[in-house]
Formats: structure tokens, C-alpha cells, sequence
């Protein structure tokens, strides 16, 4: 567990910085795209409304970028795709909509995706596959389509929480060989179809399989 997930108690409790959580009321505003040595920002934890800023990509220093647990609204901003330096985006627990951008497929050192508790339509981008994704959180939102294909080719994934979307298809029967190091899966209240990947049991990390 950790800032990034949305369920867990101590929101927002990292060793490296003081998290801004005072319940603040108001927009993130523009002035934040001004910080252009910014390397990290965690505003989680608060009741900060309005859209997220584009003007966000001026800090291009941006390593982890932490908006969980607030009232965002509107669309991810494709302009999140130009933080090259980005390893963690934490989108959680807001009210955003429409699609995930495939530009955050530019993101190469991406290493966690948390998005969950949201609106999100459409697709996961096969372009997701492109990053360094160990970690992919996307539940409860409205994402329809198959499992990239592409997500399978990260093999240092460690856990997919997919649960309560409206995705279909069947998983990859390799699996379990794919992500030889995952702990965590969670495909529940999907419209998945097919047997269970065999492969599962090569697994050996898997602490939680969540599938029916």
C-alpha cells in the first residue's frame, strides 16, 4: 500500500515530503505551472476543484505528480504526456471523465498509473505499453474494450487493479509467465470471458487473485 492507493488509510503519508493536506477548497490555478524546478507534488487528500492545468507540463522536473482524493473535474489533460521525467501519477478519487489519454504513452519512465474511483471511458491505450508501468490501478470507472496487448510486454508488473469497469475479452493465457512478478489481481464486475490462465500458477509472487 501506499499514496496511491485509495482504499488505504494513511493517504497521502510518504517519508520524502510533507503532503498538503489541510482539506483546502479552491483550484489548483495556473501560478503552479511557474515551479519549473518542481520535482514533486502531492496535493492529495484535499477539495481542490476545477480541471487539472495544462500549464502543469511547464514543470518538466515533474517526477511524481500525486492529485488523489480531491474533486478535479473535466478530462486527464493529454499534455501530461510532455512530463518525460514522470514515474507517478496519482489520479484517484476525483471526479474526472472521458479517456485516458494514449499520450501518457510517451511517459517512459512511468512506473505507476493510479486512476481509480473516477469516470473514465473508452479504451486502455495500447500505447500504455510503451511506459514502465509496474503498477496500474484503473478501478471503478466506465473503461470499456480488451486488455492492451501491449501491457503484457511489462514484465515487471506487480499489480493490475482493473476492478468494477465494463471490459471484455479473454486474458492472455500466458499470464502468469508475462508478469513474473505480479502480487496483485484484481479483474473483478468485468464482462471477461474464458478459462483461467493456467499459467497463473507460475506466478509465484501472486498474493491476491481477484477475478469473479
Amino acid at each position: 500500500m501506499d499514496w496511491w492507493d485509495p482504499s488505504h488509510p494513511t493517504l497521502g503519508t510518504s517519508p520524502f515530503l510533507e503532503q498538503y493536506t489541510s482539506k483546502t477548497t479552491a483550484s489548483m490555478g495556473n501560478e503552479i505551472g511557474h515551479l519549473f524546478r518542481l520535482q514533486v507534488l502531492y496535493l492529495n487528500n484535499n477539495s481542490f476543484e476545477g480541471k487539472i492545468p495544462t500549464n502543469l507540463t511547464n514543470c518538466s522536473e515533474l517526477e511524481e505528480l500525486n492529485l488523489i482524493d480531491n474533486k478535479l473535474e473535466g478530462k486527464i489533460p493529454k499534455e501530461l504526456g510532455f512530463l518525460s521525467k514522470l514515474t507517478a501519477l496519482g489520479l484517484g478519487s476525483n471526479n474526472l471523465t472521458g479517456k485516458i489519454p494514449a499520450s501518457l504513452g510517451n511517459l517512459s519512465s512511468l512506473t505507476l498509473l493510479s486512476a481509480s474511483y473516477n469516470h473514465l471511458e473508452g479504451s486502455i491505450p495500447e500505447e500504455l505499453g510503451r511506459t514502465s508501468l509496474d503498477i496500474i490501478h484503473l478501478m471503478f470507472n466506465k473503461l470499456t474494450g480488451v486488455i492492451p496487448s501491449s501491457l503484457y510486454n511489462l514484465s515487471n508488473m506487480s499489480a493490475i487493479k482493473l476492478i468494477e469497469n465494463q471490459l471484455e475479452g479473454s486474458l492472455s493465457q500466458d499470464i502468469g509467465v508475462a508478469f513474473p512478478y505480479l502480487t496483485n489481481l484484481g479483474l473483478v464486475n468485468n464482462r471477461f470471458t474464458g478459462p483461467v490462465p493456467i499459467s497463473l500458477s507460475n506466478a509465484s509472487m501472486l498474493e491476491g487473485i481477484f477475478l469473479l
